[in-house]
């Protein structure tokens, strides 16, 4: 489908409060009516159906802190803007120095971040506050969408309550293993976003089975720690991955090149091709094979729990390789997307609500976040545009990702996220810690400079604090939950300040979470430059040894 601009869309922003009020006011009134029982039949595609072609921000895949205000010093941009690595042709580090959109994209259509929180859930006490994230909307919506006749997209079918292993498999036999992973900086600390996210992936049937088509544990374990040293190891490095042990005869190859076939716990050298009944598939460095799966719950903050995720679900995110392109293919969708941007076109992606949008690169996202009454619901075309911004054409990212290629080496990094015992690694090419690495560079402690709470404890009075900001680093007396954790007050806060975006309703006007109007945002930046300096070394991969 080809997303349009919604004809009768209006800037007046009284007409947007009345909207917004009278969603709220629904909102509540559907809350109640579904706590009584009373609701009606639960269909998590109605809203999105009813919502289809209608577009407020058509150029939605330039985030909230593409806006920020630099100053001239506060470089948050190189995080993502940065020298390319791999297949990955987007060279974009330069656009850290002029804010580089559309007309249209000059205008910020973020409205929510400048009206704060609102008053929608300030009635709500701390004690039901907790009590809506301690729900469950998960396998509501799998049986809903198990039941709905001539669904065409993502079925959940990972058993969450079932949990998983010692190894991080799924105990449902669904094939999903949990992925423990190094949060991207900034935009994904919880003290930041409020947001507890965690990963799961999950290979194609052939990479589970051996020569034979009989399930192999042996064989995936193989697989998975095959794509881990293809994905995860930096461009250039010679001292190899570290994986869990894994069987080098299965593989029929020296892979920590010790000149004998048996354990390996590194992989200096990748194959030509995957094991087992993959044998076919060839290994490609920092590409994933086709029909590799990801999901992506984001949760709300748990003071209460050890890790900070709660139970119930903000968003519930899932992507899958549908085509792997080769080389020349990549190049031309490279190509092809950076001569649309400069002929001032907005991107078009194929798909609709039902199945999720399909990025240049193969890989087709969809996405269910939570509709007024707690539930998961699709999102609508216009919501799936957010998520192609960032998981669309960025320097840094590894084949369209990024938790995977910052995955902990090992067996360590396969169970489910948690950042106890994690250590601030540096990315590779770094003297130092992304966390002070990013505080310096962004003289602030998140990337819309509203973190108020953490810019307290490691940057008082705008001046980075240089000791409390390497706690989390090797030697250190903390790890990242201690630094990258909210307090209770905080937490709280924030998912008081997504419960009523929740009531709205309307995160077309944006879904970040922001315990005040944002301060640091510019509404319209035509004709502005950043005049900040380039900085060209940011990097998923990191120096974990």
């Amino acid at each position: 489908m080809a997303l349009r601009p919604q004809d009768d869309v209006t800037h007046d922003r009284r007409a947007w409060i009345v909207a917004a009020a009278l969603t709220a006011i629904c909102a509540s009134v559907a809350l109640a009516v579904t706590a009584a029982g009373r609701g009606p039949e639960y269909d998590p595609l109605a809203y999105a159906r009813l919502h289809e072609g209608k577009v407020f921000n058509r150029e939605a895949t330039v985030p909230p802190p593409c806006y920020l205000r630099t100053e001239g010093k506060h470089n948050t941009c190189w995080t993502c803007h940065t020298q390319p690595v791999g297949m990955n042709e987007i060279n974009d580090a330069d656009l850290q120095t002029s804010y580089a959109f559309s007309a249209f994209a000059t205008t910020n259509h973020w409205e929510n971040l400048h009206t704060g929180p609102g008053d929608e859930a300030q009635a709500w006490s701390e004690a039901r506050l907790l009590g809506h994230v301690r729900g469950d909307n998960y396998r509501p919506l799998r049986a809903a969408l198990e039941r709905t006749a001539g669904y065409r997209g993502f079925v959940p079918d990972l058993d969450l309550e079932a949990g998983f292993d010692g190894d991080g498999f799924a105990k449902d036999g669904s094939g999903w293993r949990a992925v423990r992973y190094k949060p991207f900086p900034s935009g994904s600390w919880p003290t930041s976003t409020g947001n507890a996210g965690e990963v799961m992936i999950r290979l194609p049937r052939a990479f589970r089975q051996d020569r034979d088509g009989r399930e192999s544990a042996a064989i995936y374990r193989l697989n998975l720690a095959l794509l881990e040293a293809a994905v995860a190891t930096p461009e250039g490095d010679r001292s190899g991955r570290r994986v869990e042990p894994v069987d080098e005869r299965l593989a029929g190859s020296d892979l920590d090149g010790d000149g004998a076939l048996g354990t390996a716990e590194r992989i200096l050298r990748l194959p030509e091709t995957y094991a087992g009944a993959a044998r076919a598939v060839k290994v490609e460095r920092l590409l994933y094979p086709e029909g590799t799966e990801l999901l992506h719950p984001v949760r709300y903050l748990d003071p209460d729990q050890p890790t900070f995720a709660a139970r119930r679900m903000k968003e519930l995110r899932y992507s899958r390789k549908v085509q792997a392109l080769g080389a020349w293919a990549l190049t031309h969708a490279y190509d092809e997307e950076k001569e649309e941007k400069e002929r001032g076109k907005a991107p078009h992606f194929p798909g609709n609500y039902e199945v999720g949008l399909r990025g240049d690169i193969g890989w087709q996202l969809q996405g269910f976040i939570e509709d007024a009454e707690g539930r998961l619901r699709a999102q609508t075309s216009e919501e799936h545009l957010f998520c192609m911004g960032c998981h669309g054409n960025l320097g840094v990212l590894v084949d369209g990702t990024f938790a995977f290629p910052r995955k902990v080496p090992g067996r360590e990094g396969w169970r489910p996220q948690d950042l106890r015992g994690m250590k601030d690694a540096p990315q590779v090419g770094h003297p130092e810690g992304e966390v002070p690495a990013f505080l310096r560079r962004a003289g602030a402690a998140d990337e819309l400079r509203e973190n108020d709470e953490l810019a307290a404890k490691l940057m008082p009075g705008g001046q980075l604090d240089e000791a409390a900001a390497r706690r989390a680093g090797p030697g250190g007396d903390l790890d990242l939950a201690g630094l990258l954790l909210p307090s209770r007050e905080r937490a709280v806060a924030l998912d008081r300040a997504y419960l009523a975006l929740v009531l709205r309703q309307r995160f077309e006007l944006g879904r970040d979470a922001l315990l005040q109007p944002a301060r640091h945002l510019h509404r319209n930046v035509e004709g502005q430059q950043t005049r900040l300096t380039v900085i060209r070394d940011g990097r998923l991969h990191l120096r974990w040894e």
